[in-house]
């Protein structure tokens, strides 16, 4: 009974992921769809059995088994743009579809249930600005996070530019849209990340994704939370924090509480073992700091 109760996690997003995979299959009539969210499901729950064992890399392993194959094979082999700007492609031609379902899964709704963990463990450019050499923030924040709201507008822009002049061959242009476009986020985060000195600079003030996941993770049901009777306010959870994070604080207003991204390295830094990943509220002290864009 222990053993299933730790292994829960894992157990619930593997069904959550494979009710997904067989609704879309069923509903599409393509299997392709069960293959995608099974390999994702099955990936992440991997990744959560290998965190429980203490694994010291569990989220890397998921960050290249799930970030490798969207970017590999769903953009470069079979020429998906899964990025933004697919969304608004598809959205455009009114077709459900490649993006607008990835986005539907993993950005939109998703966030409901497990936040922002989309940027810990699935996104294929957080996956290669995570072995830069600042994993955590040598800086203070810096108060340009409205820089994201420009580049998602700039991503609408562009696609209802093509819609609106007509312009021919729009999907081919999509296809080298996302080659184009991955290559200025890596350039623009490795860039900010040495500029800096954080490895989170691009996900913190230019990812127009974050626009879909702030919000939607302020409600989200897995979050880290804190016994706030144990804790001794020693600051070691958020001093290795990628993302400036209020740990201590359980309230959905704590300072950058809908940028978590359920990393988990404040939990294995806590001497006292007060912090949890947990599907709950926790115990909910009044926020001693507002929170910031």
């Amino acid at each position: 009974m222990n053993r299933v109760k730790k292994y829960l996690p894992p157990i619930i997003i593997l069904i959550i992921f494979e009710s997904v995979a067989v609704t879309l299959w069923l509903t599409k009539n393509n299997p392709f769809y069960l293959f995608n969210f099974s390999y994702i499901g099955i990936a992440i729950a991997l990744g959560l059995i290998l965190y429980i064992n203490q694994y010291p890399h569990a989220r890397r392993v998921v960050q290249l088994l799930v970030g490798g194959y969207m970017f590999v094979y769903l953009g470069c082999v079979c020429r998906e743009n899964m990025q933004i700007e697919g969304f608004w492609y598809y959205l455009f031609t009114g077709v459900f579809e490649a993006a607008t379902i990835h986005y539907a899964v993993a950005k939109i709704v998703g966030p409901l249930i497990f936040g922002r963990g989309w940027c810990g463990y699935a996104c294929w450019t957080a996956m290669v600005l995570d072995f830069l050499p600042y994993p955590v923030p040598a800086r203070p924040r810096k108060k340009i996070g409205w820089i994201r709201y420009i580049t998602f507008a700039a991503s609408l822009i562009f696609v209802a530019a093509l819609f609106l002049t007509k312009v021919g061959g729009i999907e081919q242009i999509m296809f080298w849209a996302f080659l184009a476009g991955n290559a200025a986020y890596y350039a623009v985060g490795i860039g900010l990340a040495f500029a800096f000195k954080d490895n989170r600079a691009f996900c913190k003030y230019i990812c127009p994704v974050t626009v879909f996941l702030k919000p939607m993770s302020y409600f989200s049901l897995i979050r880290v939370t804190c016994q706030t009777d144990q804790c001794v306010r020693c600051g070691k959870c958020e001093s290795v924090c990628p993302m400036d994070v209020e740990m201590t604080n359980n309230a959905r207003n704590r300072q950058n509480g809908t940028e978590c991204v359920l990393c988990g390295e404040c939990v294995k830094q806590c001497p006292k073992h007060c912090l949890a990943i947990t599907a709950g509220k926790g115990r909910s002290p009044k926020s001693r700091r507002g929170s910031t864009a």
